[in-house]
């Protein structure tokens, strides 16, 4: 019995022992193995503090954002990723080519006549058509398609703000 329990004893010192040996994760393991994967992303950067990953910085797109947190998640040791991280605006789209070739100038002259009485209505030629661009109200825009309509003059493109 008195080995038994010895045996018992020793099985159990030693079994606790094999835990408490096992390697823990520090923060300086985790902030390497971080840093090495969001060097994909020059813009963002990461810092590892008891064992949660605070993620900042700019991606380009959300779907890159998400993979950047979804592979820190992947690391042993990291308990948490915080997204401080921010995602880039989009560019605007190029603004439109102006051009005047496309349409003659004589039909032009009779629009902008066509429009003289509504200075916040601008007349231009885009992408080779003949566009109406500013603020109107809605009054004003009925009178402005009648007035344009009248000289049947072809397409024109009403891309004014109708407040």
């Amino acid at each position: 019995m008195k080995k038994t329990i010895a045996m018992a004893a020793l099985a159990m010192a030693v079994s606790f022992g094999a835990v408490s040996c096992k390697k823990k994760v520090t923060d300086a393991d985790l902030q390497t193995q971080a840093t090495t994967i969001v060097t994909a992303n020059p813009g963002a950067s990461v810092e590892v503090k008891d064992g949660v990953a605070h993620l900042s910085g700019t991606f380009a797109t959300q779907a890159d954002k998400d993979a950047m947190i979804t592979k820190l998640k992947a690391v042993s040791g990291v308990k948490e990723v915080m997204d401080m991280a921010t995602v880039a605006p989009e560019t605007p789209a190029a603004a439109p080519v102006t051009t005047t070739s496309a349409v003659d100038p004589a039909v032009q002259k009779k629009v902008q006549d066509a429009v003289k009485d509504f200075p916040t209505v601008k007349v231009e030629v885009v992408n080779g058509e003949l566009t109406l661009t500013g603020n109107v109200s809605k009054e004003q825009a009925r009178k402005i398609k009648e007035s344009v309509d009248a000289l049947k003059v072809g397409k024109v493109n009403y891309n004014y703000t109708v407040k």
